[in-house]
């Protein structure tokens, strides 16, 4: 219990995001203290940690021989894993000091062999310098690497130590509360520790009277009447303001819920936790507390807001009376019928607090020790038994009225597994003597519950915010696609991955809280997997944690300044220039590839890749080359053509054959876009246009040729028809002067003559939509002058006699 109320204010801030400064956490000194200066040489640094070091195995001699006063094992363990850790970061800054003296010692070269002419004194004394300074540099590398592996030695000691101490209290056995021997032990004791415990409050009523002394007592009041103020509206007001500011500013949506759901349990902390703490200053106002009842005040504090965050969060995710507002997938009837047991559960953990701190402080002895905590266990697993049963029994209640309660999922079975063990264990541990493991599963039933509760909670508001701020139908997704160009679809993707890293690391938090009680938070946690990735190596490369997320934000960061400056290229700098759009494509993707491989070489540097390993890289690339990746290379390398000599551009009209025909959309460093005139786009590789006849429509600003053949019969005037195809060619506004139109007689047969209309347009895309005007305007034209455009057909009505015979009539015509 006093591990985790110590821990308590760095929990809300990992898992709500706000400290719980209520009370002040006691800083030792060892663990604490900063072991170098800024300006510290290696030499000083070195003999600060091997003086930390000493330190810390005196002191653990002290703790085996169980000498009073000693520091505990769990501020020994991280004193020595500071020192680990500061040694190996040492002895890897100095590495590349090393790598510049062998440097520099090898541009000067061997030493002359004997018998040599001697070198310059310059060169002699330089060398002779150099060498001392790689000597010194190679000592202070070895010390160390030296200090590391004691350290890590010492922090294994320590480790097994208290592993071997926490299982003896674990494992450590009384009477059974069933035997008259257990009883008969607490009959014994019981006078001195009512004794004590009477000490104890003769102590707090002399403190309470100097409290309400007239210089204390205004203050005393003051504090009284705050805290009952907070006490009966904090909570309220706070909940209706943010009500206020949620509906004022947030979108409507999940978000609301799960803020709302983190506001109540939040308010209900900070309301309960702040009331104790104006209670603790309104009696220490003129510090009429000693050292230990104050200690013992600061610890109630966190006892209070330790219950507070437990009773807030459950009646937040339980939300009784609004069904609405509830994240946990319960009925109704169940969240009814639970609603008190989260405040009992808190009051529970209230008890258990106060209880150990007043056991320490009166120095109880071990059966009135053993019994309140089988008492307290016992009370704790009682209450989560109630709980689980009164979850059964709705479960029930629910299939019997013929509604379908939800799926659980899978971590809610487990858990209740969990508890029903731990319940089960705290029952057969009291009566059968194991006292301290009954204590252990109680508290560690109430602290994991606790941190369950905080990991769904944060993990329903870290979707819910990033689905809100990503989304690409909300405000802040417009912004985002209009400010980095990003499609809809990338920014619901970003915010999938997001979410998903934010969980990852919410539970990796979790976990580390969950493994507080066994002496391993956060810190600890961290630093083992820090250490467990820093042996990592691939080659010659290390891999650490540090320089990989490094590397990683140097790539991101890259990859955004890039895009950011291919836009303001594309839509800023190069539309004032008179380069045409395909060149402004050309060169806004050529810059895409050259920036692309500077920021992958940064990448690479930022993760202390050597241009040897980049060459082993290369020479391995050039053997799949070899194998497999030809097509791909000469696609990539007839990309790069196409940029730069620049055949063909981006919007050029181009045919391939008769099935491929459209207008470049996007030039790629593998294959080119085509669009064709059905809307419909090809694929085709780079190689294709380099290495195939490619007709290019458009290619150096082409004219277009509007040709049309035009049949007339044989007795039109063709003077005049070509004077009127002329005056419809001329007329059109999109004809060019240069070359003129002309009008020619293509053709003459035995019954028409073809005339072949030529005209010149700016462009071969305008043919089209010219010849069809041109076309209407020649009709129009022709028929208001009377000229046919065909023949009328001649028809022979023969009359047949009555021999069958023809008897010739007179022709007629039919038009």
């Amino acid at each position: 219990m006093p591990t985790l109320l110590r821990r308590l204010p760095v929990f809300p801030a990992i898992l709500l995001t706000l400290t719980l400064a209520f009370g002040a956490t006691p800083v030792r000194a060892l663990a604490d203290a900063d072991t170098t200066t800024p300006s510290a040489t290696p030499a000083q640094t070195l003999q600060q940690l091997s003086d930390q070091l000493d330190t810390a195995k005196a002191a653990l001699k002290d703790a085996q021989n169980g000498k009073a006063g000693s520091t505990p094992l769990a501020d020994l363990r991280t004193s020595a894993m500071q020192v680990q850790d500061q040694a190996r970061q040492l002895a890897d800054s100095l590495a590349p000091q090393m790598t510049a003296l062998q440097a520099q010692l090898t541009v000067l070269g061997p030493p002359p062999a004997k018998g040599a002419p001697p070198e310059a004194p310059e060169v002699a004394a330089q060398r002779r310098q150099l060498d001392k300074a790689q000597a010194s540099l190679n000592a202070q590398i070895v010390q160390a690497k030296s200090l590391n592996l004691d350290a890590l030695q010492l922090v294994a000691q320590i480790t097994g130590l208290r592993n071997d101490q926490f299982q003896a209290r674990l494992a450590a056995r009384t009477d059974t509360p069933l035997g008259h021997a257990f009883w008969a032990e607490q009959a014994r004791s019981l006078p001195n520790d009512l004794a004590r415990f009477q000490r104890l409050a003769a102590r707090w009523s002399e403190a309470w009277g100097d409290a309400w002394q007239p210089p204390n007592r205004q203050p005393l009041l003051l504090c009284l009447a705050a805290a009952m103020l907070l006490l009966a509206g904090g909570r309220w007001t706070l909940q209706r303001l943010w009500q206020f500011v949620a509906a004022r500013w947030l979108p409507d949506g999940h978000l609301r819920r799960s803020a709302m759901a983190a506001v109540m349990a939040l308010s209900t902390t900070l309301v309960i936790g702040l009331a104790a703490q104006l209670v603790h200053l309104g009696i220490n106002w003129n510090d009429t507390l000693d050292t230990d009842l104050d200690a013992m005040a600061a610890s109630a504090v966190r006892a209070f807001t330790f219950a507070a965050l437990m009773a807030g969060l459950g009646s937040a995710l339980l939300s009784a009376q609004r069904s609405s507002w509830r994240l946990l997938p319960l009925s109704d009837f169940a969240a009814q019928r639970l609603r008190r047991y989260p405040w009992l559960l808190g009051g529970a953990a209230l008890l258990l607090g106060l209880t150990e701190r007043v056991i320490r402080s009166i120095g109880s002895s071990l059966p009135a020790t053993v019994l309140l905590h089988a008492l307290l266990a016992l009370l704790v697993s009682a209450l989560v038994a109630k709980v689980l049963l009164r979850l059964r029994h709705a479960r029930r209640e629910a299939n019997a009225a013929g509604d379908t309660p939800a799926r659980r999922p899978l971590w809610v079975g487990l858990l209740s597994f969990a508890a029903a063990l731990g319940v089960a264990l705290c029952w057969l541990a009291v009566f059968t003597g194991f006292i301290a493991l009954a204590f252990f599963a109680a508290w560690q039933m109430l602290w994991v519950g606790l941190v369950a509760a905080c990991l769904y909670l944060l993990m329903q508001l870290v979707r819910d915010l990033f689905e809100v701020l990503l989304s690409p139908h909300g405000r802040s997704g417009k912004h985002l696609q209009a400010g980095f160009d990003l499609a809809p679809g990338t920014l619901e993707q970003a915010g999938t991955v997001l979410t998903g890293v934010a969980r990852v690391l919410l539970a990796l938090a979790a976990l580390a809280l969950v493994l507080a009680p066994f002496d391993a938070g956060p810190t600890e946690l961290a630093q083992r997997t820090l250490q467990l990735f820093s042996g990592l190596k691939l080659g010659q490369l290390n891999i650490e944690p540090g320089t990989v997320l490094g590397a990683v934000a140097v790539f991101v960061l890259g990859l955004v300044a890039l895009r950011m400056l291919k836009r303001w290229l594309r839509d800023q700098l190069l539309p004032t220039t008179a380069l045409d759009p395909g060149m402004r494509e050309s060169i806004v993707t050529l810059l895409g590839y050259l920036g692309g491989v500077l920021v992958f070489a940064l990448a690479l540097a930022a993760l202390n890749v050597s241009l040897q390993s980049i060459a082993w890289i290369a020479s391995a690339l050039s053997v799949g080359i070899g194998f497999g990746l030809q097509a791909i290379v000469q696609n990539f390398i007839s990309g790069l053509i196409l940029l730069m000599e620049r055949p063909v551009r981006v919007g050029d009209w181009v045919s391939l054959s008769s099935e491929v025909e459209g207008d470049i959309r996007r030039i790629n460093v593998r294959a080119t876009e085509i669009q064709l005139w059905d809307r419909s786009t090809v694929i085709v590789p780079n190689s294709q246009l380099i290495t195939q006849n490619v007709r290019n429509v458009t290619h150096a600003s082409a004219q277009g040729r509007v040709r049309i053949l035009l049949p007339m019969p044989l007795d039109t005037d063709a003077d005049r028809a070509r004077q009127l195809m002329l005056e419809a060619l001329k007329a059109h506004a999109s004809t060019l002067n240069t070359p003129p139109p002309v009008v020619r007689l293509d053709n003459i047969n035995a019954s028409s003559m073809t005339f072949s209309i030529t005209s010149y347009v700016r462009s071969p895309r305008d043919v089209g939509a010219v010849k069809s005007d041109i076309l209407f305007d020649i009709l129009a034209r022709l028929r208001a002058a009377q000229l046919p455009l065909s023949t009328p057909q001649s028809m022979v009505v023969r009359t047949l006699g009555p021999l069958g015979e023809d008897s010739p009539a007179a022709p007629s015509q039919a038009g």
